[in-house]
């Protein structure tokens, strides 16, 4: 189950990667590389969540105060990312909501690595 929950793991990184990525490399728009890294995070975050919780073989003991918070912080990302993206397809581009959806992700990334 080790195996799993790091492949798991894995893709929670790679969907920071892409809101990050995707932030860095098209603002002022929102991608859809955005868009897809949010979903991919609230996904993945989910999941390892409920593996750490119920499978005790994996030794994992979550902080829920800071799990909650961070879940509050990826559902504006993705809110954001959408909300951008979709205006984006119409023409009407608004910077704000992709300094939003960028700016809530590295700051989720901060919760994970800073708070103990």
């Amino acid at each position: 189950m080790t195996f799993v929950y790091n492949l798991v793991v894995t893709a929670h990184l790679l969907g920071m990667a892409a809101v990050v990525g995707g932030y860095v490399a098209s603002r002022p728009r929102v991608s859809e590389l955005m868009v897809w890294g949010a979903r991919a995070q609230i996904v993945t975050g989910v999941v390892l969540l409920g593996m750490a919780e119920s499978i005790h073989s994996l030794g994992k003991d979550p902080n829920m105060a800071k799990m909650i918070v961070k879940l509050v912080v990826a559902v504006l990302v993705a809110a954001f990312a959408e909300m951008g993206r979709a205006d984006a397809k119409r023409g009407k581009e608004v910077a704000w909501m992709t300094d939003a959806a960028g700016g809530l992700a590295i700051a989720n990334v901060l919760i994970a690595a800073l708070w103990k």
